[in-house]
């Protein structure tokens, strides 16, 4: 039985939608490791690394911000939902307005996650400043910087709201990881049930 590390995106938790639809599509064959991790990203990246180490996956799935934890995991095949690669300098840009009181609460209720085992999100300057040091360090595991780089495969969605701002950008993808290593779906962000069971599935079901 292969386990699957699945790192979920900003608010995500363990009660994630895409990987409860995972462990059962692929129950017994492969077994989806989900837990919540810390929103400081190098709190966070020593959490996962502490998972690997436990569980030893032999794939990653990470999706929209969790993608730059999940490429801070080295040595297994990586796929990506929704890869949201601006979105580390859109946070270090927050950093400054968040040094105005009052700011880091407005950025909470801005995004506040759903209830559930659900990330707690944390919009303090000392925080947010740490996420372009984070994408430098995944930069370390893309073939633009790393001919060795983890072999890696994105899923991204026609209709994602998040690619007029340039945080989920395939221009981006193309740039970091090249042609003929992603596709296209016809649906949102947040990949939508009948295309992980037609794309995300059988794209896992090629590693098990």
């Amino acid at each position: 039985m292969m386990k699957i590390l699945y790192i979920h995106g900003m608010g995500g938790g363990a009660d994630s939608r895409i990987p409860r639809i995972l462990a059962e599509a692929l129950a017994p064959a492969a077994e989806i490791i989900i837990r919540t991790y810390d929103f400081d990203p190098e709190k966070g990246a020593a959490q996962i690394a502490a998972w690997v180490e436990e569980e030893h996956p032999g794939l990653v799935i990470g999706e929209s911000l969790g993608a730059i934890q999940a490429m801070r995991v080295c040595g297994v095949p990586h796929l990506y939902v929704s890869p949201s690669l601006g979105a580390p300098a859109r946070l270090g840009l927050l950093a400054g307005p968040a040094l105005i009181p009052g700011v880091p609460r407005l950025l909470g209720r801005i995004w506040q996650p759903r209830e559930g085992d659900r990330q707690v999100l944390d919009f303090r300057s000392c925080i947010l400043r740490k996420y372009p040091a984070h994408f430098r360090k995944a930069r370390e595991n893309m073939p633009l910087y790393n001919p060795a780089a983890d072999p890696a495969f994105a899923f991204f969605g026609t209709r994602d709201h998040y690619r007029r701002s340039g945080v989920v950008s395939l221009r981006a993808w193309r740039k970091y990881f090249g042609e003929g290593t992603f596709t296209l779906y016809d649906g949102t962000h947040f990949m939508e049930e009948e295309y992980i069971r037609t794309l995300l599935i059988p794209k896992i079901r090629t590693y098990l």
